[in-house]
Formats: C-alpha cells, structure tokens, sequence
C-alpha cells in the first residue's frame, strides 16, 4: 500500500517552500518519522518525515520545485518491498503489464549530476559548489550534519586545513609530445539561488530602498572582559554547563544601553513610532543554508549563562538545519559578529523592521593612548548601522558609547550603569 507525503503546515503565513534536497530514494528502506526530505521555506529548513515505515516510492516534486502546503512530494510503500504509486487509470493498457516485471526507470530517481558527487555521496547545490570551487573530495570529509550529511562549514573547515584535496585523475595515456599545452578552466556552473538566500537579498535590498541608512563606529578595549573570561571561564563552564563567550557580555551591555536609549529598540509601522519595552535579541548564526538570525526573547531579564545557553542552542539547531519559524520571529533589535570571520570592519544592514544592528568584528592587538603612554591593546571595531528617519544621530553614538563603556568596565553590567 502506497502511503502519500505531503507538505506539512510550515507556519504562520508561510504557504509554500523550495524542495531543497531528497535524503532518501525510491527502493531505500524508511521508518516511521525518519526525515526524508528538506524543504527551504523564506526562513528556515524544514525536514519533512515518512508517515509510516517502509520503501521509499516515486518522487512526485523534484529539488528545486516549489511546493504549496499540501502538496503531494511522494510515496512510501508501507513493508519490506518497493512498489509502484498508483498509476492513472488510463496507464493501464496492456503493455504495462508487460513491463511490470521490468525495473523502475531511471527518472524515477535524481539524476547522478544533480543529486551526487563522489559516489553516492548526497550533497546540497551550497556544499556541492564549494566542493567543485575547491577542488576537493567529499568522501574524505566528515559530515557533521544530520545523518553524517556535509554541511557548508565542513567543507570550509577542510579547505582551511588542506585536507581532502581530490586526487589527480591519471591519463588514461601519455600526451603526444607536439599536444598543446591545456588552457586555463572556464567552468561555469549554474545553481539556483535557495528559498532563504532569495528572501535575504529581497529583505536587503527592502532596507536599503526604504530605510534612511547611516553607520556610526566605535572602538573598545577588549582588555577587562577578556581578563574576566580567562578568571572565570572555567568555573563558569563547570557550573552552567556550557562556554563563557563575549556575547553575552555585549548582549547584557546592548540590553542596557537600549533601555537608556529606547529610539534605537523601536520601529516604524506606517506614521506611528512603536516603543519596546523588551529586548527580544536578534543574533546572527552560521547555518548550512547561510547567516539567519534566531530571537533571544526578553533578553533584558536573562543572566549571562542564560543568554550564553541559549545562543549555544541555536548554533546547534541552526548547524543540524532544526532551527523552526518561532525561533526566527520577532527580534527589536540585531547583533551580528562577523569577527568569527576574521571581518575587521563592515556596515551592517539592519533587518526590518527593526531600526538598529550592532556589528561586531574580530579583536586585533593595536596600539593605543593611555596616561600619555603607547601600549598595546586587544581593540575591536564596533559598528551600529541604524534607520536615520527614526534614530537622531546623538542617539546613535549615545548608544554606542554606553555599550564601549560597560565591555571596557564589566562591572557596570552587575551594578546596572
């Protein structure tokens, strides 16, 4: 019996996704609410499971098709062995009966090209690009994501540390001594934007269109915080359970500053001014598909080690592609670190309708001024891009000033100035 998969209910006003990648194949063995396929909705990735355990049956969506919640993606056939969906009544002429016995045809399943690289490998159009960009060999990568699949940062990571270079393809013959020398590569490779790219540069584009951007720049001594780390981070591990990092010190700091200055926490909806009086924190995670930005809600009222745990649970929801549409609503406001990266100063765009972001960049030993004397400082470019049409200016670098002076003195965190 052939049980059908549709596409679930994705969220509030969410009506359709993206096929974004098969993770099984007709003929291959499922259980009851096992993943069998991705969808890429605006915001997220959604893995869709089987109903019921069984054989994997005919694929009705393709990667890369848009589906309706509803839609029919494909079978499964409940037991031990394949069999074919239910054919149209006018499929059944004799000549079927015929080829009943025959195997499946091939464009029953993704083709090699489109689904696979090494073998049987499955990767994403993302993952894949970067493994032919690079030169490498998937199969000596090791997947961190769901089922051992490759994700993004891993193949970044083998990039970084050389590994997995693809070996050279061994002539099948020696070249004639007169054969000219070969070219330099033109490859090009088309591959379709992805559900969640495509919104993020819609949404880009809406902020630079409609918003009055204007960034403000700042530096801060890094020295106190770091040393405060280094005391206590073992410690601090030991009893939360999880890592002491610097965003909790600038997530408290952004917090206080935004209750000083609360223009910087609102947002304009049509000719009115709506005034927060929470923080709900949006921040920046690397997933597979690209940056999304999960919400801390009522992060104001949060110690460090909550604020620390929680962002340690969306870099792992986002990095196991679990991350759901009520993690991503909402937000006031944005910090978004690109010193992970090694960025040492950028302009961020805000994400609307928020009015504000803060970007954060990577500490560098610079030297500075202090009582007259040249010494050396972990320094770090602090960047606050903002909607001009709502935040003045002075509000701005008022802003930016009081998140300087609480992470060059943390204790202003704990006495709350």
């Amino acid at each position: 019996m052939a049980t059908e998969v549709k596409v679930p209910t994705l969220g509030e006003s969410v009506t359709e996704a993206t096929v974004g990648q098969w993770l099984k194949k007709p003929g291959e063995a499922v259980k009851a609410d096992e993943p069998i396929v991705s969808l890429e909705t605006d915001k997220v990735a959604v893995d869709v499971p089987s109903p019921v355990a069984g054989v994997m049956g005919d694929l009705v969506a393709k990667e890369g098709d848009t589906v309706e919640v509803g839609a029919l993606l494909a079978y499964v056939n409940e037991g031990g062995a394949a069999a074919a969906a239910p054919a149209p009544a006018a499929a059944a002429a004799p000549a079927a009966k015929a080829e009943a016995a025959a195997p499946a045809p091939a464009a029953s399943a993704p083709a090699a090209s489109d689904d696979e690289e090494g073998g049987s490998l499955t990767l994403s159009p993302a993952v894949r690009r970067l493994v032919l960009e690079h030169g490498l060999d998937p199969s000596k990568i090791k997947g961190t994501g769901k089922d051992g699949r490759l994700t993004k940062d891993d193949v970044l990571a083998a990039v970084a540390a050389g590994t997995a270079k693809a070996a050279a393809a061994t002539p099948a013959s020696a070249p004639a001594a007169d054969a000219p020398a070969a070219g330099p590569s033109r490859k090009q490779e088309r591959v379709k934007m992805t559900r969640l790219r495509q919104t993020v540069a819609k949404r880009l584009k809406e902020a630079q269109n409609n918003a009055a951007l204007l960034t403000t720049y700042n530096d801060v001594d890094m020295t106190n915080v770091i040393e405060a780390r280094a005391k206590y981070k073992d410690l601090f591990e030991k009893k939360h359970g999880v890592r002491l990092g610097f965003m909790g010190f600038f997530t408290k700091a952004v917090c206080m500053a935004l209750k000083d200055i609360p223009g910087v926490n609102a947002q304009i909806e049509g000719d009115e001014i709506v005034y927060n009086d929470f923080a709900d924190i949006s921040v920046a995670v690397s997933a597979p598909t690209g940056l999304v930005v999960p919400v801390i809600r009522n992060a104001e009222s949060l110690s460090v080690a909550a604020i620390e745990k929680t962002i340690g649970g969306f870099g792992k929801k986002a990095k196991e592609g679990k991350l759901t549409m009520e993690d991503m609503k909402g937000g006031t406001f944005t910090i978004s670190n690109g010193g992970v990266f090694g960025s040492l100063l950028s302009s961020p765009i805000i994400n609307p309708p928020q009015s504000a972001v803060l970007g954060l960049h990577r500490i560098e030993d610079r030297p500075v001024v202090r009582n007259g004397q040249i010494v050396i400082r972990p320094m770090m470019y602090l960047a606050l891009s903002y909607d001009h049409r709502l935040i003045d200016g002075r509000e701005a670098v008022t802003f930016l000033v009081a998140v300087k002076n609480a992470i060059e003195d943390p204790t202003r965190l704990l006495i709350d100035l």
